[in-house]
């Protein structure tokens, strides 16, 4: 039972501490600089929407009020069975010469919406976003001098919490994005990122895959497919958009369940994600595996400290007991200084490993996750 509780406590800190001091490391022994230039490649912005009447007008003028050339851009939008507005939104403004809406009648999911983009995407370079996040005006010119770089075959901006005049949530999911973020700068600065962040990313067109219909994370599939060509995955914290901090508690752990179910999905779509094939396997694990092992490690490192007699893993068991009991402060929202902020971060850290444990019941259950708008 010591060796359960000690494992356990060994994963968490190698997942959680290990693996970004290990990243840490690299950066300073062998950096990857990545050599940024200035380009104006004609660029397809893409995008897959369903039912976004209440967003879409203002995400289209935010990408037309990009700071990049009219000429240079095309931007592509596919209705996804929509049955509000949004067709009739993407009407209108596909009276633009560059702008082109792709209204399909039947819902078939995202990956199925790309791969139409694609099909008639003209763009040197792709760039992805999604209809609720606001881009800032030089973010994607800053994104793409990152592509004068002929090793870089696909980049990540940034997702910031909050509002831009007021700056980025610092609490709850927006800490936890802080921490990812600062995995995904490591990860870049010595190598190439797992993912990209799915509300703002660009590759190469040439790079670009088939996506299998039903694909979950299309942010994770098509980067990891662009490192197998054996081109670089780099993530630029300049190039940035920004989005709600809060979409309401049954919203974001969904949304979680989801991203933690496409892991699963993509272990059984990619098995060369654990062979040689993978150039940043070790990346991988660390980043993605690992964070689905953390909730069994929980439950190990609780049962085992309740069942072993000596004082040290008494004292351990009632820790962590504490740490929960925390947790529940957050949840409650009990306005408490530091304390509620405690509270609000180990509430936070709890609902995530919660979602990985439903998770991996929806993967042993074989029940499908569909993407939602």
């Amino acid at each position: 039972m010591t060796w359960v509780f000690w494992g356990a406590v060994a994963l968490i800190g190698y997942t959680y501490a290990g693996y970004p001091l290990w990243l840490w490391l690299r950066c300073r022994l062998s950096p990857m600089p990545v050599l940024l230039g200035s380009v104006q490649p004609f660029v397809s912005v893409v995008m897959v929407v369903r039912n976004e009447e209440g967003v879409l007008e203002r995400k289209l003028e935010n990408l037309l009020g990009l700071s990049y050339p009219e000429d240079q851009i095309e931007i592509i939008v596919v209705s996804d069975g929509s049955t509000d507005r949004t067709e009739a939104i993407l009407r209108e403004y596909a009276r633009r010469p560059n702008v082109h809406g792709v209204l399909n009648q039947l819902s078939r999911g995202k990956a199925s919406g790309l791969n139409d983009a694609f099909n008639i995407a003209h763009g040197e370079i792709v760039i992805f976003t999604d209809a609720r996040q606001q881009i800032e005006p030089t973010g994607l010119q800053v994104l793409l001098s990152n592509f004068a770089d002929p090793q870089v075959g696909c980049v990540s901006g940034e997702l910031m919490l909050g509002d831009s005049s007021a700056g980025e949530k610092s609490q709850g999911m927006g800490l936890y994005w802080r921490i990812e973020k600062i995995v995904r700068e490591l990860e870049s600065a010595s190598g190439s990122v797992v993912g990209a962040t799915g509300a703002f990313y660009g590759v190469r067109r040439e790079l670009l895959p088939a996506v299998p219909p039903e694909t979950l994370l299309d942010d994770v599939f098509i980067p990891m497919q662009v490192v197998k060509a054996g081109k670089r995955v780099v993530f630029e914290p300049r190039a940035r958009a920004w989005d709600v901090p809060d979409l309401g508690a049954e919203r974001e752990f969904a949304r979680k369940v989801r991203t933690l179910s496409g892991n699963y999905q993509l272990l059984q779509m990619m098995p060369w994600l654990w062979s040689r094939a993978n150039p940043i396997r070790l990346e991988f694990i660390s980043h993605k595996i690992l964070r689905l092992l953390v909730p069994f490690a929980l439950l190990a490192a609780l049962l085992a400290s309740a069942l072993l007699p000596q004082h040290f893993y008494r004292g351990a068991f009632f820790l962590q007991l504490a740490f929960y009991g925390l947790s529940l402060i957050g949840m409650a929202r009990v306005k408490m200084g530091p304390i509620a902020r405690a509270g609000d971060a180990a509430f936070t850290f709890v609902v995530l490993n919660t979602a990985a444990m439903v998770a991996f019941a929806n993967f042993v259950a074989r029940r499908k996750v569909a993407w939602t708008r």
